[in-house]
């Protein structure tokens, strides 16, 4: 039997050469930020909820910085693992001149001086409680005071050559604030990528075993950062964010984490003309890692699909573990 089709889809899907015509999205390196974690001590630290993973000594991460040039990753973004001895409650390391931040910066840039470098701008790495802002006596995330600290913090990081400033921090007002501190300063062409819709996710636990930033318990401060990062049960407030985060100056934006959260990545990128980052977080990874390593998924692919997903979703940027192994795959064809 021959139906009567006039329209059969499979015509445009029989050959390589046609599914490239009619192929919608594409992934290549210059897509992917790397994040990296880094301490002030030597070796490197494996992270066991991370495999494959490691906390960078200066040497190693400027090896690494070297690999993802290599591979095609023109852009990193740092997290470092500030030292017990250095976090306090005001946070004041993350702004000083010298710190582990600063200095890393200056390193990769006289090296690499074709690497986009991002920055990390909260105060969680250095704070006593955990936060990503100052915390009151009676426990509150105080906003307008923490906000004052992350201009400092990214002024800071701008002098000692930053690209990208990106607060993580989801206090209100911060990307307009900033933008006038940096512009005061003289770093009027340092970028702010604006985590615009940061949620409060389970799925960043890995992320605070790398860097020892989870918000300590005990005290009067929140166990959680639910005060100030999104509801996970919310799409709308994402644009209600976007809105003011373009209004204050923001360059690029993104949504954290990406794939539990393709429709906020979609919902934003039909909202915003500016470029779209999301960010495939340590979770994310972690799962991955462990289906793959027990043999239960095929590595290459089911990653290099959960990346082309965020990507068909709407993001121009994405930030993932798997950035350079992804970069290797798709050079591999």
């Amino acid at each position: 039997m021959t139906l009567e089709l006039p329209v059969r889809p499979r015509r445009n899907r029989k050959h390589p050469a046609i599914r490239g015509f009619a192929r919608e999205t594409w992934l290549g390196p210059e897509h992917f930020i790397l994040p990296v974690f880094f301490h002030d001590t030597p070796g490197c630290a494996e992270i066991a909820s991370m495999p494959g993973c490691v906390r960078h000594d200066l040497d190693s991460l400027l090896r690494e910085a070297e690999g993802a040039l290599r591979d095609g990753v023109g852009s990193i973004v740092l997290f470092p693992r500030v030292d017990d001895g250095l976090k306090t409650d005001d946070g004041a390391e993350s702004w000083n001149d010298e710190g582990l931040v600063q200095r890393t910066i200056r390193a990769l840039k006289s090296r690499f001086p074709e690497l986009v470098v991002v920055t990390d701008v909260a105060l969680d790495p250095y704070s006593s409680w955990g936060h990503d802002g100052l915390v009151s006596p009676d426990g509150r995330i105080l906003n307008d005071e923490t906000v004052a600290a992350l201009c400092q913090q990214a002024v800071s990081q701008a002098a000692a050559g930053a690209d990208i400033v990106a607060p993580s921090d989801m206090m209100d007002g911060r990307v307009g604030a900033i933008r006038a501190a940096l512009d005061a300063a003289g770093f009027e062409d340092v970028s702010i990528l604006a985590y615009t819709a940061k949620y409060a996710s389970a799925f960043y636990g890995p992320f605070r075993d790398a860097l020892d930033s989870a918000p300590r318990v005990g005290g009067n401060a929140p166990a959680d950062k639910k005060t100030y990062q999104m509801d996970p049960a919310n799409r709308r407030e994402a644009l209600r964010e976007l809105e003011l985060d373009e209004l204050e100056g923001a360059d690029m934006v993104m949504v954290k984490p990406a794939g539990p959260y393709l429709d906020v990545i979609r919902e934003v990128r039909n909202a915003t003309t500016l470029p779209v980052a999301a960010y495939q977080v340590s979770g994310e990874y972690a799962m991955l890692k462990a289906a793959c390593n027990n043999g239960w998924l095929e590595e290459r692919k089911v990653v290099l699909e959960s990346l082309l997903g965020i990507r068909r979703a709407g993001a121009d940027i994405i930030l993932s573990y798997y950035a350079r192994q992804a970069a290797r795959w798709l050079r591999q064809g």
